[in-house]
């Protein structure tokens, strides 16, 4: 089981380092933009794992560990885009990439991650065993990217340009992609989005049987264990669109892949038959929305603040962010034991 979980976290890892290039040279030719680029096609793609891993977890009954994937991933990229700040030694990186579609989808990423939270405190309704909360995820994404295209289209609002920030202009395609048709590219996406789907199952199948094979805490092997295998591909396309000169692609495939990633919760609750899969998480699992919620406000204020350089040449709201996750996963860990 051990051998299945790595091979199928090393399967992920390495299409997700495939996807990058692609989503650049998509978001040239589609006009979509790095930012909205890395919120529609790399947040998604590379999410695609994780939410075989949160409806596979959810089938088998296993609420707590479907729950904990997916916030657990939103906190674990989310303190990704701090590593990437530490390697480009520019400028901040929310600085130099400056995009008001991050912006709102950072914004939109916070209300999101309220609604589970909201769901808790109302009474355990259901309709078909799944809660009205679950509904009303996908159509407030649905109306999140509707709201991108137009801010991108027509903003209201601008970033300040400084001597480090880099504009999102379409470069020049100088390798092999620049040789294939646009639905040819389309196509390589589906192909990686198929080798994700099935590692994103044998990950969860093999975590599952783990959790009951030596009593782990279903809630520490999801938000650490699961939800960080299947965030390897937003690390990756991160660093790699951050030496690409993209920055804007690398922010936006955070925050649009944590935005993604909410929908976990909305399938989970779907597969989930025991009746609301809020009411069925314990507060280990609501930790993790108050840490990723948490990080996202740093994230956001950081990216408003746009400060050029902080400690250790990167900026305060990514040190900040580390610190969150660092001290949460020492919390979960050595004093709750993820009950």
């Amino acid at each position: 089981m051990l051998l299945v979980f790595i091979a199928a976290g090393l399967a992920v890892f390495v299409s997700g380092t495939r996807l990058t290039r692609l989503a650049d040279t998509l978001a040239d030719r589609t006009g979509l933009g790095e930012a909205i680029a890395g919120a529609l096609l790399l947040g998604a793609t590379t999410s695609l794992s994780g939410t075989i891993v949160s409806i596979t977890s959810a089938l088998e009954g296993q609420a707590s560990l479907a729950f904990s994937n997916s916030i657990g991933g939103i906190a674990a990229q989310t303190a990704f885009l701090a590593l990437a700040d530490l390697t480009y030694r520019r400028a901040n990186l929310e600085h130099a990439g400056a995009e008001l579609v991050n912006v709102s989808q950072a914004v939109v990423l916070f209300g999101l991650l309220m609604l589970p939270l909201l769901a808790v405190t109302l009474p355990e309704f259901t309709l078909w065993s799944v809660h009205p909360v679950s509904l009303a995820i996908p159509v407030v994404y649905v109306l999140s990217l509707v709201a991108s295209r137009t801010i991108r289209a027509e903003p209201m609002w601008r970033p300040v340009p400084t001597a480090d920030t880099r504009e999102d202009r379409p470069e020049q395609e100088g390798d092999s992609t620049g040789e294939r048709s646009t639905a040819a590219l389309f196509a390589s996406f589906a192909g990686l989005m198929a080798v994700m789907g099935v590692a994103g199952w044998a990950i969860a199948s093999s975590a599952s049987v783990l959790v009951d094979r030596f009593a782990l805490s279903a809630s520490l092997v999801g938000a650490l264990a699961t939800a960080t295998v299947t965030s390897m591909p937003e690390l990756v396309t991160t660093l790699v669109a951050v030496r690409r000169g993209a920055l804007q692609l690398a922010i936006g495939g955070i925050i649009g892949g944590n935005t993604f990633d909410t929908l976990f919760l909305t399938a989970a609750d779907v597969s989930y038959r025991d009746g609301s899969l809020y009411h069925a998480v314990g507060r280990a699992d609501l930790f993790w929305v108050v840490i990723a919620a948490l990080m996202t406000a740093v994230l956001l204020a950081g990216l408003i603040l746009r400060e050029r350089t902080g400690p250790i040449r990167i900026g305060t709201e990514s040190a900040a962010m580390l610190a969150i996750y660092a001290s949460a996963v020492a919390v979960q860990i050595f004093v709750t034991g993820g009950r």
